[in-house]
């Protein structure tokens, strides 16, 4: 009890202590906390972030709200923020600017996680017509060359799906997994098309002298005998949307999107990150050279934590020069 009532004391403390040093901060230079973040730190993460934390942080209601507001109404919060701090508009043109750019970001990332859970919630229908059409794409950007006999077919399995009907696969992540798997067959083909060869036919990684000397016997007799090990390539792009949705609903993928969004993230970002994720996981596991799919799991969870250290860098910006993205980036 007493450790606690510690805690309680030091919080309250410190938010006080935090609010007098604003409010002395805002009387030396003349700007309160918003105006000082939009003028020290450069368009951003970095910027975004310490927007969001400062307008959640604030015990003005109108503040706290402004970050969840419909994307129409954005204009109408700036002038209200710009009200409540006294600021003149006149005079900080920027200001309000900046503030709108940071704020259809904020907005746009929570729109984007209430899309992207949409479509992970949508069950596979194999009565709807579209959604039939989207897994004939996936085999036709994939397999160009190999008509598919019938939509019932084992031909299923040289995709990586399990059984003889794909849509039983897609349980897990509803229509989101098959969105991103066409999105990544269909936009960045050449690359699909590597990494499903690939899968198939893995090549075998030289293990170095350092490597040697950190396996056991054990291992290493195993290890004498093993080739590569592939995967299946349409559950690994599931599990990898199954990756990607926990990111983007941990809040881990707003450093990379606030860095690559001009504006509102949207799920072309979110599928462009999928593509990377797919791209980067498959050198990752070729890199781990696993003793056998079992390890799959222990590999994708390395994988996870190596993404979120990367994440963590406010500068950071997980496929800056991916294909599919330079349009909007160099906006």
């Amino acid at each position: 009890f007493d450790r606690m009532f510690i805690q309680v004391c030091l919080y309250f403390y410190c938010k006080c202590l935090w609010r007098c040093l604003k409010f002395v901060v805002r009387k030396l230079t003349g700007r309160c906390e918003l105006q000082r973040i939009c003028y020290n730190t450069k368009p951003g993460a970095a910027r975004t972030m310490k927007i969001e934390a400062s307008l959640k942080g604030s015990k003005s209601k109108r503040l706290q709200t402004s970050v969840s507001v419909h994307p129409d109404a954005i204009e109408k919060t700036i002038d209200d923020i710009m009200e409540l701090k006294k600021i003149n508009p006149d005079i900080n043109p920027q200001l309000g600017v900046s503030l709108q750019a940071c704020l259809l970001q904020i907005v746009g990332y929570r729109n984007l996680i209430v899309e992207v859970e949409k479509l992970r919630r949508e069950p596979y229908d194999s009565e709807n017509l579209q959604h039939e059409e989207m897994l004939l794409k996936l085999w036709k950007c994939l397999k160009p060359n190999s008509p598919l006999k019938a939509r019932i077919s084992k031909q299923w399995c040289e995709i990586g799906f399990q059984g003889d009907d794909p849509k039983t696969d897609f349980r897990g992540m509803g229509l989101l997994g098959l969105y991103n798997l066409v999105y990544f067959a269909e936009w960045d083909t050449e690359v699909a098309q590597q990494v499903l060869s690939d899968s198939l036919h893995p090549k075998y990684r030289e293990v170095t002298k350092k490597e040697l000397s950190q396996f056991s016997k054990a291992e290493w007799e195993k290890k004498k005998f093993d080739k590569a090990i592939g995967y299946s390539f349409a559950i690994v792009g599931i599990n990898i949307t199954d990756l990607a949705y926990n990111l983007l609903v941990s809040g881990a993928l707003k450093t990379h999107f606030y860095n690559v969004a001009p504006e509102a993230p949207t799920l072309t970002h979110f599928q462009q990150t999928f593509c990377y994720l797919m791209h980067e996981f498959h050198k990752f596991w070729i890199e781990e050279d696993p003793l056998d799919i079992m390890e799959f799991n222990r590999v994708r969870e390395k994988f996870h934590k190596r993404i979120l250290k990367q994440l963590q860098n406010p500068e950071m910006a997980l496929c800056p020069h991916f294909a599919a993205s330079e349009s909007l980036i160099n906006m």
